[in-house]
């Protein structure tokens, strides 16, 4: 460690909540929610990322803004993103996967590259076509928690996703 690293990590004018940290290489990635400074509201910000060296915790860089809400179709003048996770598919390719406040469902979107820019894909669907969370009865979609499966598979806690369309 070059310097003395402290906790806020980020700067001091930057909200990262529900952060999900992850090592890819050699660098530290944070993915997170981002809140606007004396926001009225949680998660009112677009997604940007954060990273920083594995062997330098103190040297921290943002990568950009890496989706914005208004990408959602489903996006209203309200729509917040909330909580999202990452995670690479089977095709080499990167899906975050995130909830809009209020949104029933979970949206995905895709870059080639881990620090993005992402793009819109689709709705979390069953391999049937059905889009979880569109039905009263299914569980709301909140915080996805992302892993690959020995399969190779995106699944989360409740269901195995196919990404392949």
């Amino acid at each position: 460690m070059k310097k003395q690293a402290f906790n806020p990590y980020l700067p001091s004018w930057e909200y990262v909540p529900d952060g999900e940290p992850y090592v890819y290489g050699d660098r530290l990635y944070v993915f997170g929610s981002h809140d606007e400074f004396n926001g009225k509201n949680f998660c009112q910000n677009d997604y940007v990322l954060w990273s920083a060296p594995v062997d330098d915790l103190s040297d921290w860089r943002m990568e950009g803004t890496i989706y914005r809400t208004v990408q959602d179709p489903d996006a209203k003048k309200n729509s917040f993103l909330q909580a999202p996770d990452v995670v690479q598919g089977p095709d080499g390719r990167w899906y975050l996967y995130y909830t809009l406040c209020l949104a029933p469902f979970m949206g995905v979107a895709v870059s080639d590259q881990l620090t993005g820019p992402y793009e819109y894909y689709g709705k979390v669907r069953l391999p049937n076509g059905h889009v979880i969370g569109s039905q009263k009865h299914e569980l709301f979609q909140f915080d996805p928690g992302l892993f690959r499966d020995d399969d190779g598979r995106i699944c989360t806690s409740q269901q195995k996703l196919d990404t392949n369309k």
